[in-house]
């Protein structure tokens, strides 16, 4: 098939594009690199069936080839990153979401928009099925993507009922892996990067609220295997493997070898008490469940992080060798 995912510079879009190159696809990528990066994509960068397209789907989409499916990735997805593109967050998710919409019209595509677990918000429901509406806030500090994904969600709605649209809609709740920005300000990316820098971790409040954390590559195969589906509904991807952020930060502590001191926070505003994944219905229809344990996850990405923050001590020396 030829394949269109916005956003596939990303952290989980690259991961998704070398899945789909090496399941024979052709795969347009289309980013504006405000959070993705090019590095994401060396692995699938120079392949035949790999085009890479700059562009922000905010604006007017470039002549593009008739597609079968299309991935919606294309929207900041830590809290640093949405707050500090908030008006953009609140655009690429309404009118960049309409503009791939029409160009699913077009060629008669299939759409896959990537939704998240924060439109259940701070949930008075637990673990979050997907038909729980949410407690959501429209002018707190995570409102512009939380009701950004929301309106995306009733905007894929409206254009399966009025128009026909061939809609798929996934829920994902915190992902993990390589290819992670040091910087995105994520928990596990913060723990593991501060761990071994050797700095004090940070936990906000008393650490006792919760996260499920899954690998990017259980998310990927979700991904595909829901876009694969008959399914139209909303469908959690997630691990429900719940624990505490501090058992987390003890956790990361242990595997990176690192005696760095925990260090206590204020807890953000909005920042939700307990987030679990119910799976039910991806294995009903999708027959999904996660399979990396979270210890075996967290070792890759610490390989992973070990690898990027040496070379960033690398540039840095030969910038400094340079300037002398």
């Amino acid at each position: 098939m030829v394949i269109l995912v916005a956003g596939g510079a990303g952290f989980v879009g690259s991961h998704l594009c070398e899945r789909l190159i090496a399941d024979g696809h052709e795969v347009l990528c289309l980013d504006n690199l405000v959070t993705g990066r090019l590095g994401n994509l060396s692995p699938v960068r120079d392949h035949p069936r790999f085009r890479f397209i700059h562009h922000d789907i905010i604006d007017a989409l470039p002549s593009l080839p008739r597609v079968e499916q299309i991935y919606h990735l294309a929207s900041p997805a830590s809290p640093p990153a949405y707050q500090r593109h908030a008006v953009e967050t609140m655009r690429v998710n309404g009118e960049g979401t309409r503009r791939l919409l029409d160009v699913a019209l077009r060629d008669g595509a299939r759409h896959l928009f990537a939704s998240t677990s924060e439109v259940y918000g701070d949930p008075l429901e637990h673990p979050q099925r997907e038909d729980y509406r949410g407690n959501v806030s429209t002018t707190g500090p995570r409102s512009m993507y939380d009701e950004a994904k929301r309106y995306g969600e009733a905007l894929l709605m409206a254009y399966q009922q009025a128009l026909g649209a061939d809609v798929r809609i996934v829920r994902i709740f915190n992902t993990y892996g390589p290819r992670m920005d040091p910087c995105d300000g994520r928990v596990v990316s913060n723990l593991i990067v501060r761990s071994l820098r050797g700095e004090p971790l940070p936990v906000y409040g008393d650490g006792q609220q919760t996260r499920s954390f899954q690998y990017v590559d259980d998310l990927v195969e979700g991904l595909v295997r829901l876009m694969a589906s008959d399914y139209s509904g909303p469908v959690n991807i997630g691990n429900p493997t719940e624990l505490t952020v501090l058992e987390l930060a003890h956790l990361i502590r242990e595997l990176t070898g690192s005696e760095a001191p925990i260090e206590f926070c204020p807890l953000p505003g909005d920042d939700p008490k307990l987030r679990r994944p119910d799976i039910e219905l991806a294995k009903a229809v999708l027959g999904w469940e996660p399979i990396v344990a979270l210890r075996d996850g967290l070792l890759r990405t610490i390989a992973y992080f070990r690898d990027e923050l040496r070379g960033s001590r690398a540039a840095t020396a030969n910038a400094s060798a340079a300037e002398r």
